[in-house]
């Protein structure tokens, strides 16, 4: 069955606002659509054109489709149920031949622990030449081991909460998603700006190489003095080529979210998505606390653990079911000298020791004990994981901030360096170490800004607020498959 063009629409409407509250644009705006040598793509119209058009996304979102069948797959079925049996029966010494069969019609009310059935059968008799015909209804309720359909009710809250936790692990499998395909984009851009780094790095060194050349032929400067540039060069060479590789491996990711069948070149440009973030631990965890889905989940795997305790309690008691039923007997398909009876009884099954049960409802009371302790646990590493986290964050803002700060003396030293080395007050290896230092904090700029960048990310998404679950949940039509 081919569900992709179906989905199509659905997930062009999939527009997932970030927990900064960015206004996504709209897809005619996005320069992928126009002529252009080089196309620009921020990371909004990235992030919406990988929901619209990641098929990832979409096979996540449909494993819900399939929780809407889970009770009727798992509770047992309210259909009508017909039996129908027929035999044509040859008696070899009475030289005739009579029709035989059986027709019940039944329904179970899972609910009410009910079960009605209706049924009719003929059979042939060796000592008479007449059929005998039956019509029957009957009644059986239970009243203990699933009185009044009490353990149905309990396995229907059980699957409720199986399904509710289902559909908070599709989120997360969805948010998990969301935070690799940002990280993504924080990549390219990373590659991207290394790769400007390197040819930049690249070409100013060729420049010092053709500069040294010169000198050398004016007897300026001396062949050991080529040969080190020329090895600088080499060197700066080799990284662009390593850089060039990097980022081109990153585009392909970025080209496949998209599914970019253009003929350009894209390009990305500097994400400022939560520039304007603060982050606050005990603002942020409070809510985590009382709001998130991973605490929604953990109480919901709490509460299924009480309720498979109650229903191994009530397979503790013996099935015992109430009978009630009417009888109508007679000859003939026709049921001609009928007589009736009505009957009424129990039917009980009670296994001894009962030793499977006993085992069960023990097992189920260690597991509430466990899921509790687990929850338990939970907190307080969840609690340890995102301080920790927090401290990552201002760790490597304060990096951010001093990477900046060391660029700023790297150029200034540089430049007096340069001065230096052409009145020859400095060798040029300390030249050379100059613009290895400019260089090396450039990279590390890169570095911090987009670590800082995919912490934030990270904060958001195990906080449980990096997708808004209401756009998704608008985003799956449940009525078509």
């Amino acid at each position: 069955m081919k569900t992709t063009g179906k989905y199509k629409t659905i997930f062009l409407g999939a527009v997932l606002f970030l927990t900064a509250k960015v206004v996504f644009a709209q897809s005619g705006d996005y320069a992928i659509d126009e002529p252009a040598a080089e196309c620009v793509l921020g990371i909004e119209q990235f992030i919406e054109l990988a929901t619209s058009n990641d098929t990832v996304f979409e096979a996540i979102l449909i494993d819900e489709l399939a929780l809407q069948y889970r009770k009727d797959l798992k509770l047992p079925a309210r259909d009508f149920v017909l039996d129908v049996k027929a035999d044509y029966d040859f008696f070899i010494n009475q030289d005739r031949e009579e029709p035989e069969g059986t027709v019940t019609l039944s329904k179970l009310f899972p609910y009410s622990g009910t079960n009605v059935s209706v049924g009719y059968q003929t059979n042939a008799s060796f000592s008479s030449q007449v059929n005998s015909s039956e019509f029957s209804t009957s009644i059986s309720q239970a009243i203990a081991g699933n009185a009044f359909g009490r353990a149905t009710r309990l396995q229907d809250k059980i699957i409720g909460v199986e399904i509710d936790v289902a559909k908070h692990q599709i989120i997360e499998a969805y948010e998990d998603y969301m935070a690799k395909i940002i990280f993504a984009y924080y990549d390219w851009y990373k590659a991207y700006e290394n790769l400007k780094v390197g040819r930049s790095s690249y070409n100013e060194n060729l420049k010092l190489l053709d500069n040294i050349e010169q000198r050398e032929k004016n007897s300026i400067a001396l062949p050991i003095d080529v040969n080190k540039i020329r090895l600088q060069v080499l060197a700066k060479k080799e990284k662009l080529i390593e850089l060039e590789e990097e980022y081109n491996s990153t585009l392909n990711f970025i080209q496949t979210a998209i599914r970019f069948q253009g003929g350009r070149d894209l390009v990305p440009q500097r994400p400022a998505l939560y520039d304007s973030i603060e982050i606050s631990f005990e603002r942020d965890f409070g809510d985590f606390w009382r709001n998130s889905r991973t605490y929604k989940i953990l109480n919901l795997l709490e509460d299924k653990t009480s309720l498979e305790v109650d229903k191994e309690a009530d397979d503790l008691f013996p099935s015992i079911n109430l009978r009630l039923g009417y009888v109508l007997e007679g000859d003939d398909f026709e049921i001609d000298n009928d007589d009736g009876m009505i009957f009424t009884g129990i039917s009980m099954e009670w296994p001894f020791p009962d030793q499977a049960d006993r085992a069960g409802h023990k097992t189920a009371k260690i597991d509430r004990k466990k899921a509790s302790l687990d929850t338990a646990n939970t907190h307080y590493r969840l609690f340890r994981d995102i301080k920790n986290l927090k401290l990552q964050i201002d760790k490597e803002k304060q990096l951010l901030d001093t990477a900046q700060e060391k660029i700023k003396l790297a150029h200034a030293i540089l430049e007096d360096e340069s001065k230096n080395y052409s009145y020859g007050k400095v060798t040029l290896n300390d030249y050379i170490a100059s613009v290895n230092v400019l260089d090396n904090n450039r990279f590390n700029l890169i570095l911090y800004d987009i670590q800082y960048k995919k912490l934030i990310v990270e904060w958001f998404r195990i906080t449980d607020k990096l997708i808004d679950k209401s756009k998704i949940n608008k985003s799956l039509n449940k009525d078509r498959l």
